[in-house]
């Protein structure tokens, strides 16, 4: 018999409806809570990453108290507690050169019940390479009388520099409502390097709203720093700045009026530094009583090329497909930027300005991410086409991260004073934990088989991989990308690094082949994840060191 073309439309067509779909975007919400608000979270091996929240009354149990450290199983997606001493509720932290980490300033108050805390607001938390993939014996180091920072500071920021230390930003000196009232206007480090911090201009200038300052480490080895809407550049070695134009539109972009703030990817061989500002609020009022969680946050992203011509041109203005007040911006390993978290209306902090949900001062948590390419033409950079929507709302003190897996892990969401959980309750303390899973989690993934345990700078490094079939192509892109997964909390994602590597792939697409960044300022010194991308296909990290893995301060 013979078949017309008409009657073969219909056959073609259920073929075509039983054609399994691309895989796309994700959530997975994990069967373990966190047990602990995460507030903030860091990385801090290939199987593991530590949650803080305020020493309160959540859940999760320690030596008969509740805790408020824990160490979340990137494998296993449970969670077991982390004894903490001090409170480190809004503190900052990062890697240092070594691969510990520290955790710095935090809150000075205690919690009825629980008589053993201690005040955070000097305090050092140290969390040394942790060999163990579970954690076992993993414990954090504290000596609060004599590891401590040289002024209070809550609300501070941290970020690695070209030296593998800590350089430590702003805060204040006890527990504010909304502004900085009482500020730390002032620099230090970690491990101390003078007996004095150092005041700053810039920090006295951004009062009232320059809490968390967003900073990134430029590859010449200085510092830009933004806070409410005015940035600067830092030169730590001389002790000088470079005051840079204001944020476009009176857009403040600072705790308690938060957007956030990345460090583009850095691309050899000049690595000419990019920094993208989203989300914050448009707003001349400051006195709390003339805002509300109704406020509407802004849609307006802004960027600037720190060079000479590019500071000169100023910031270039652009637009999220929202408003969003403390959103998250976060690199995936193929040089795009996830936006994600955060609200369409309001402000940080709790119950302080007018017409609060509940507890919350903001309000219409926005549910579906976004990406950012920065390469694409402007006007055609942010996209969130395929994105599911969370389900779950991740306003103020929420985290993010990607991991080493190559997803986000994705937790907290805390507007209240303490663990506010029940029925009707709009932004509860959230102890959910999600990740975002990009579509190459659920197709074939290059590997990268083995790696050196540690990369020294200015060095080429061939290692062992395997491709798919189906991406062992010629005119494959190939990207290779260095990266410090950083510290999340606040709607800032501070020693967030990503900076991409001269890369070859051989003929049999056996062996990869790629050179270090030349010096601990294009990179600073310390922990890295290293991904490989094949035509946006990333595999796994590799977890190496960078540098000699020599305790700070180490100019490599």
């Amino acid at each position: 018999m013979k078949l017309s073309s008409i009657s073969l439309i219909p056959l073609l067509a259920s073929f075509a409806a039983a054609a399994p779909a691309a895989p796309g975007w994700r959530f997975d919400l994990k069967a373990e809570r966190s047990g602990v608000v995460a507030l903030e979270a860091i990385v801090v091996s290939p199987t593991l990453a530590i949650f803080f929240d305020r020493a309160s009354d959540d859940p999760l149990q320690i030596n008969n108290h509740s805790a408020w450290g824990a160490l979340w199983n990137l494998e296993t997606s449970t969670v077991k507690p982390l004894d903490v001493v001090t409170n480190s509720f809004c503190a900052s932290g990062a890697l240092l050169s070594n691969g510990t980490m520290a955790s710095v300033g935090g809150d000075p108050r205690g919690f009825p019940g629980n008589p053993d805390i201690q005040p955070g607001l000097t305090g050092i938390r140290l969390f040394e390479p942790c060999a163990s993939p579970t954690g076992d014996g993993c414990t954090l180091f504290e000596d609060p009388q004599n590891l401590h920072l040289l002024e209070p500071r809550w609300y501070p920021s941290s970020i690695r520099i070209f030296d593998g230390s800590l350089l430590i930003v702003g805060g204040t000196h006890v527990n504010e409502n909304f502004y900085n009232l009482h500020p730390a206007n002032s620099f230090e480090f970690f491990p101390r390097k003078e007996d004095k911090p150092r005041p700053s201009a810039f920090l006295e200038r951004s009062l009232p709203a320059n809490l968390f300052p967003r900073i990134f480490a430029l590859p010449d080895g200085k510092v830009f720093m933004v806070a409410n809407n005015q940035s600067i550049i830092y030169d730590i070695e001389a002790n000088t700045e470079e005051i840079l134009p204001d944020i476009p539109n009176n857009v403040r972009v600072t705790n308690p009026i938060d957007g956030s703030a990345i460090l583009l990817p850095l691309s050899p061989p000049d690595y000419i530094p990019e920094v993208l500002v989203c989300g914050g609020t448009q707003t001349d009022p400051l006195d709390p009583s003339q805002l509300s969680s109704q406020t509407p946050a802004t849609t307006q992203c802004s960027r600037i090329t720190l060079t000479e011509e590019g500071i000169a041109k100023g910031w270039q203005v652009e637009h999220m497909l929202e408003p969003r007040t403390m959103p998250e911006l976060v690199h995936l390993p193929n040089g795009q930027i996830l936006i994600a978290n955060g609200a369409r209306s309001g402000f940080a902090a709790i119950h302080q300005v007018q017409d609060p949900i509940g507890n919350s001062n903001s309000d219409h948590a926005v549910l579906v991410p976004s990406l950012y390419t920065p390469d694409a033409p402007l006007g055609q950079r942010i996209s969130n086409a395929g994105m599911p929507s969370s389900g779950i709302a991740r306003v103020y003190h929420s985290s993010i991260t990607l991991t080493p897996q190559g997803n986000f892990l994705i937790a907290g969401s805390n507007p209240n004073a303490n663990t506010t959980v029940g029925p009707g309750i709009k932004f509860p303390s959230e102890f959910r934990v999600q990740t975002l899973d990009p579509p190459f989690m659920f197709v074939e993934r290059p590997k990268i088989l083995n790696a050196p345990k540690k990369l020294a700078f200015g060095k080429t490094f061939t290692v062992p991989i395997s491709v798919p079939s189906n991406l062992a192509r010629p005119g494959a892109k190939v990207q290779v990308s260095l990266m410090d997964l950083g510290f999340s909390t606040h709607a800032f994602h501070s020693s967030a690094r990503l900076v991409f590597l001269d890369a070859t792939i051989s003929r049999d697409h056996k062996s990869l082949t790629f050179t270090t960044p030349p010096n601990g300022r294009i990179f600073p010194p310390g922990p890295a994840t290293v991904f490989l991308t094949i035509d946006d296909v990333t595999s796994e990290g590799a977890w190496v060191m960078v540098g000699s893995g020599n305790p700070p301060p180490t100019l490599e």
